[in-house]
């Protein structure tokens, strides 16, 4: 079997760390970004903007087995999640058309924002999406364009990612924030290599001929009430003090299930928060 061939839009953090797990099994890669010398080592860079509508000079010109589209939003508001998710893939889908491509599947890295639950139920791919901010709307009309291609399309529901670089929430209990313990606020998280991890996992999966859903959610096997998280990380850390009226708040509380990316064969590295922190405040990640 020939080495399968993979574009990579939006190759930051996730997508370089999905880069990097798919070169060190012989997939060709290929990695665009507007700053190609910060890829991974062995992925072919495509420098180019998804905010512009002209096809990058030096797109591939042959065969593309698969596309991965994982981008970060750069303006937090309504028009930069429009730019970076829907108008930047109908960019994609567009320059894959000029040049004649029609890969296999297109992965479309989605988010749990499109599930709006805030009661602390569980939630899994066929559960209503309520999306009550604009990204969720955003992503859920993104999602569309996806599923409308003439590509078979599967949406990949990340939820949030934690890893180096991204220590938020590590960086609140450090100085002592506290979380509302009752009712309890649920969170879902997933390591960033698990991210990549699944999304390789999905890849290779569909690359073997086994038949994927349309939709998967990313996600550990542990959803936690966040005052747990909290409680865990400032024993783990030694951190005793509680800082004055500050305290880490959210929006939402649900519990996100991976069982149908389990049920495919998916494992995450990381199964709870414990395993991944522990890695991050050793170093080992």
């Amino acid at each position: 079997m020939s080495a399968p061939s993979v574009l990579i839009a939006g190759c930051g953090d996730i997508g370089g760390r999905l880069a990097s797990q798919l070169r060190a099994e012989q997939w060709q890669v290929y990695g665009l970004r507007r700053t190609v010398s910060q890829l991974p080592a062995g992925v072919v860079g495509v420098a180019g903007d998804l905010f512009n509508e002209q096809c990058p000079a030096d797109w591939p010109t042959g065969p593309l087995d698969y596309v991965v589209y994982s981008v970060a939003a750069t303006e937090h508001d309504e028009a930069g999640y429009r730019a970076a998710y829907v108008q930047g893939l109908q960019h994609v889908l567009s320059w894959l058309k000029q040049h004649g491509q029609q890969p296999k599947r297109l992965l479309f890295v989605s988010s749990s924002s499109v599930y709006g639950q805030k009661g602390g139920e569980w939630v899994d791919e066929s559960s209503p999406t309520v999306a009550g901010g604009y990204s969720g709307r955003l992503m859920l009309e993104a999602e569309q364009v996806a599923l409308d291609s003439s590509i078979p399309a599967s949406r990949v529901r990340l939820t949030g990612i934690y890893g180096p670089g991204r220590e938020w929430l590590l960086s609140q209990v450090r100085q002592g924030y506290s979380v509302v313990e009752d009712p309890p606020l649920y969170a879902n998280r997933i390591h960033a290599d698990d991210a990549a991890g699944l999304l390789a996992f999905l890849l290779e999966a569909d690359r073997q001929g086994k038949p994927l859903e349309d939709c998967y959610i990313g996600v550990d096997d542990t959803p936690a009430a966040l005052a747990e998280v909290v409680g865990w990380l400032r024993d783990y850390m030694g951190v005793t003090q509680w800082a004055e009226n500050a305290s880490v708040r959210r929006a939402g509380s649900k519990r996100c299930s991976n069982a149908r990316a389990k049920a495919l064969g998916w494992t995450p590295r990381y199964p709870s928060f414990r395993e991944g922190y522990a890695a991050i405040l050793e170093g080992r990640c």
